[in-house]
């Protein structure tokens, strides 16, 4: 919101809860206290407000998901909460509508060596009920987006966000505590630093081509041991262990993420649409940023 703010925009935030409007008042956007799952409620919490554009980034996610159920309520928010937002949308004329998506939604699956481009196949069932349920969240998300008529859609699939936000803080309290071990071997992850994310939102606002996905992305997969690594040398906390990575198999979503899966994202496309480049090319430049405070390497 900062750097749409910066950049000219008016911003009327959506949030449930008081503390979530007293924080978007104090950054200087209008506050709307609402539920974007109660669909008559949004409607009518938005009744008589106009807006150029809507820009979807709810989510439930408060650190890195390891369960299968720890995604089940930003599944909702990618299916019914898009529906819900499109009616929104409708309702206060606007015709840009920017979307989260996520990056493994190309698949938990070792994708090998290949740069993953937004030609891939996006969001296929895979046979596996569990993975199936986020899979048709996120499709549902982008289609809806990408083919509501009178919608000039995007849909900006993001790599794993990591910065000053909670899920890396708590990242780091775990590996500072050596209670993240790395399984060997580990799977390649594609990361976006959070500031990165937000100022390709604001490059897609105002110059994505309607109809179109962008992979949202720094320049550098990244092994997920290596990343691990990398935040306790940050932290100055020791090595963390290493163990095999069949011992995670019992976690099916931990397994997956952390073991299983192999994709590299091309930021390709958005560099060269949205005029858009990481303030933060690789996870290294991010990490060397960011300021832990000491209740973090206890």
């Amino acid at each position: 919101m900062p750097q749409l703010l910066a950049a000219g925009h008016s911003v009327v935030g959506l949030t449930r809860c008081a503390h979530g409007a007293t924080q978007l008042a104090a950054a200087g956007a209008e506050a709307v206290r609402t539920d974007v799952l109660d669909g008559e409620g949004l409607l009518r919490a938005l009744a008589g407000r106009r807006a150029d554009a809507v820009i979807h980034q709810a989510t439930a996610i408060e650190g890195v998901p390891l369960r299968h159920r720890d995604l089940h309520a930003t599944d909702r928010l990618r299916d019914r909460g898009t529906t819900n937002l499109l009616r929104a949308a409708e309702l206060v004329g606007a015709h840009r509508f920017l979307t989260q998506s996520f990056f493994l939604g190309y698949g938990y699956r070792d994708h090998g060596d290949a740069s993953i481009t937004e030609d891939t196949a996006f969001a296929e069932p895979t046979g596996h009920r569990a993975f199936d349920r986020h899979m048709d969240s996120m499709r549902s998300n982008e289609h809806q987006a990408l083919n509501t008529a009178g919608i000039d859609g995007i849909a900006l699939r993001y790599g794993m966000f990591y910065g000053p936000e909670p899920a890396t803080r708590r990242l780091a309290t775990l590996v500072a505590r050596r209670r993240l071990p790395v399984p060997h071997p580990s799977g390649t992850t594609s990361l976006i630093h959070i500031h990165d994310a937000a100022s390709a939102t604001v490059a897609a606002l105002e110059r994505g081509h309607a109809g179109e996905a962008y992979n949202i992305v720094d320049d550098q997969p990244v092994d997920f041991g290596a990343y691990v690594a990398a935040i306790a040398d940050h932290v100055h906390a020791p090595a963390p262990p290493t163990i095999p990575g069949w011992l995670l198999t019992p976690v099916p979503y931990m397994h997956a993420l952390m073991v299983a899966t192999r994709i590299s994202l091309s930021n390709a496309k958005a560099k060269r649409e949205l005029d858009w480049t990481p303030h933060y090319p690789s996870y290294r430049d991010g990490l060397g940023a960011l300021r832990f405070d000491d209740s973090e390497r206890r």
